[in-house]
């Protein structure tokens, strides 16, 4: 058994990460890069398979940036992919020289941008925040 297992306190599944405070950085800039890729890839999704799609596309950028925050412990869990997510979106809705566009003028790229804008605040809110440790720390105590 592990350790958390024989100290009652569930499945070390269920628990937030550990990361040394050296890897916290590295685990932030995987979640942005993972957040941008989750953007692309959901940009190209929500205008393939109206609206199936954009509902797609917003579930898996809601899955991340809460499960950022939930694997992190922290609001910034939620925060760092929206944030590489934001970036890859606003990069992608440039038009090239070329005249070119990946986000046409419909309702789903509206829809996609605000929603997953609105996605990101809630999560970010829902997101647990930082919890002191130890037994005497509840306001009952």
């Amino acid at each position: 058994m592990g350790k958390q297992q024989a100290s009652g306190h569930g499945s070390a599944l269920a628990q937030p990460l550990t990361v040394p405070p050296g890897g916290r950085a590295a685990a932030y800039l995987g979640l942005f890069l993972l957040g941008a890729v989750v953007g692309a890839a959901g940009s190209l999704v929500q205008s393939a398979l109206f609206p199936g799609g954009l509902l797609l596309g917003l579930l898996g950028s809601a899955g991340l940036f809460l499960g950022g925050a939930y694997a992190m412990g922290s609001r910034a869990g939620a925060v760092a992919p929206a944030a590489g997510w934001m970036v890859s979106v606003i990069l992608l809705t440039a038009s090239r020289p070329e005249g070119d566009f990946l986000f046409g003028a419909g309702v789903g790229s509206y829809l996609f941008l605000l929603g997953g804008m609105a996605v990101a605040v809630m999560c970010a809110t829902l997101g647990p925040g930082r919890q002191p440790d130890g037994p005497g720390v509840r306001l009952a105590k």
